[in-house]
């Protein structure tokens, strides 16, 4: 336990807080929670860079919040476009023949 730095674990609990509220909140129809998961952590990460750049932060323990949360808001509509394991994509239908003629 003494090898993880503190900042990482209060990172990931706010990755996980954060990305439960975009999932709650935020009004997009039929997305899945994954995306938007990927999504905050990438906000997240591009928040420990500005720090890391040095420029201005609000910090909660060793993690950056205000850019991170920013950032991470900034990047779920780009969650749509995150492919899901799993999941082929959808071919149209095939024509059928009209009952009525």
């Amino acid at each position: 336990m003494k090898f993880i730095p503190p900042g990482l674990i209060v990172a990931i609990l706010l990755i996980l807080i954060v990305s439960q509220l975009c999932f709650a909140f935020l009004p997009y129809r039929r997305r899945a929670y994954v995306p938007i998961l990927l999504m905050t952590a990438l906000g997240f990460g591009a928040g420990q860079l500005w720090d890391f750049l040095g420029l201005p932060a609000a910090r909660l323990g060793q993690a950056n919040v205000l850019p991170a949360i920013l950032f991470a808001l900034l990047l779920q509509p780009l969650a749509r476009f995150v492919p899901l394991p799993g999941r082929e994509p959808k071919e149209p239908a095939e024509d059928r023949p009209n009952a009525h003629t």
